[in-house]
């Protein structure tokens, strides 16, 4: 599973990150040029974990999805980052959306007539080989957070942010052991709906 920590530019790294996303979120836009280098190659981590779901011609390509989303939550006006860990968070959310927004756009509703579904137990890291149909998942990861958000979120942080469960449970102010059995439930519930196309 991904629970080993991520290299950081420098061992200063999450902590200045969290300093210039504070100065952003204070109107600081000098800061924004500082920030994309500390967060680009988690950030490109994340993007990479979506691209496994795409086929290699995609229009829309990794660097690209790095950027439009950096660009995305930078200008927000609503950004409350509260750290590295958060601004990460949801990174992996706003490239979820843009992937699903290209997708439909696009008519891909599935690659091909028969495509492949994967269990997530078999998915050991957010740069795995194995396939998954960026809409099915979207739908599902739709229908977990309407029963329960914390394991969606879960799924969110540790699966596609690449967040170790001791950062997932520091963003979400819950445990570790919590992170990791709701982690359990979440992927079982899941594999239901994306395999079995039930839950």
């Amino acid at each position: 599973m991904v629970d080993q920590p991520h290299p950081t530019q420098g061992p200063d790294g999450p902590n200045e990150a969290t300093r210039l996303l504070l100065r952003i979120r204070d109107g600081d836009e000098a800061a924004v040029d500082q920030l994309l280098p500390l967060v680009y190659e988690q950030l490109r981590r994340i993007a990479n974990g979506y691209f496994r779901d795409q086929p290699v011609d995609h229009t829309l390509q990794p660097t690209a999805l790095v950027h439009e989303a950096f660009l995305k939550m930078i200008h927000r006006s609503d950004a409350a980052w509260s750290s590295r860990n958060h601004f990460l968070a949801v990174a992996a959310r706003a490239m979820r959306q843009i992937l699903t927004d290209h997708a439909r756009g696009k008519g891909r509703s599935k690659r091909g007539s028969n495509p492949e579904r994967v269990p997530l137990e078999k998915l050991a890291t957010p740069s795995g080989g194995d396939e998954l149909d960026i809409l099915e998942l979207e739908r599902a990861l739709t229908q977990l957070a309407e029963l329960d958000p914390r394991q969606a979120k879960i799924v969110e942080l540790w699966f596609f942010a690449g967040l170790t469960a001791e950062e997932t449970a520091a963003v979400l102010d819950i445990s570790d052991r919590t992170v990791r059995r709701e982690w359990r439930h979440a992927r079982a519930w899941l594999n239901k709906i994306l395999v079995d196309g039930r839950a």
